[in-house]
């Protein structure tokens, strides 16, 4: 049964449909623009989805910089964010939306609407139907983001209780964590799955593999030291995930565990056998992760520029 979490109702279709009719075209043809050029920024229009919402509210406090004058001190370099990246060309999308409607359309609809566009055009589900309406935080969580965002190391029941406190049951954290199928992961949060000895439920071919890419025990942070979940499909959000992770090809600590956890099991099976249920399951998650909790109605504001709060 999945929860009911605060603010979803007041969340709307078309939201902007008199106040900036082609919002959500521009926000299309932006997120396309910009994969075509840089294609891994699809991939980080997903991440941010999950990094903002699962801490809080999806409310664009993961975007804020640093502020000392309002005391704001940035989420993007918390730990749990390590690997995140690409945030400039978030405001590449907002400037658009500045030109044709200035102080209309909020960060944080825009970090829910480009991961829709960007869902697409990695393969997965189309028409994903995204309510709009949010408006954005005007002070960032950073101190308590340990509680809320689920780490690649933490235990899968641990994992399963966070996403199930905003309102996400095992299912659709089975197929949220899918999206891990596109994408790379930095040899910072894989090389204790290698060194000092390798992970017994690895694949030993995956382990080499993993090996050649992650040469040192210790990477160093600002390298470009990375790998690749699924070898076979990188940029396709599609079901070669679980396939991976039932032949022991799961990169983190947390994909593989979805194998060896009782409750998370029958799903992986079942999104490895048919690929449009995977999707369909995925495209209702996305929804219930992206109305977490959001700021509506005079809650927050419509930041201008989605770093920094709106001066007063």
């Amino acid at each position: 049964m999945k929860g009911v979490v605060t603010g979803r109702s007041e969340l709307e279709k078309n939201y902007y449909s008199e106040s900036c009719p082609n919002a959500e075209a521009i926000i299309k043809e932006e997120v396309t623009k910009l994969y075509h050029k840089h294609g891994n920024t699809a991939v980080s229009w997903i991440r941010n989805l999950f990094h903002d919402c699962m801490v809080k509210s999806c409310d664009a406090s993961m975007l804020l910089d640093d502020d000392p004058a309002r005391g704001i001190q940035s989420e993007k370099y918390s730990g749990r964010n390590f690997g995140m990246r690409n945030f400039k060309y978030i405001n590449t999308i907002k400037e658009a939306l500045e030109n044709q409607c200035p102080s209309t359309v909020s960060c944080a609809d825009i970090i829910a609407l480009s991961a829709r566009d960007a869902v697409q055009l990695l393969g997965g589900p189309a028409d994903i139907a995204m309510r709009s309406g949010r408006k954005d935080s005007e002070t960032s969580y950073v101190d308590v983001i340990d509680d809320y965002l689920p780490n690649h190391n933490d235990t899968m029941q641990l994992v399963l209780a966070r996403f199930q406190s905003i309102g996400v049951d095992v299912e659709s954290t089975v197929a949220l964590l899918g999206a891990h199928s596109v994408g790379r992961v930095h040899c910072m949060n894989i090389v204790n799955r290698i060194y000092p000895t390798v992970d017994p439920t690895l694949d030993p071919d995956y382990a080499e593999y993993l090996k050649r890419r992650c040469p040192s025990p210790n990477p160093d942070p600002e390298a470009v030291e990375y790998a690749r979940n699924d070898l076979d499909t990188p940029m396709l959000l599609d079901n070669m995930y679980y396939k991976n992770l039932l032949e022991g090809k799961g990169l983190m600590i947390v994909d593989q565990e979805l194998t060896s956890d009782p409750s998370t099991l029958p799903y992986v099976e079942k999104m490895a056998d048919d690929n449009s249920y995977f999707h369909d399951q995925f495209a209702a998650a996305i929804i219930l992760l992206s109305e977490n909790n959001p700021l509506t109605g005079d809650q927050g504001q419509v930041r201008v520029d989605c770093t920094r709060v709106n001066s007063a």
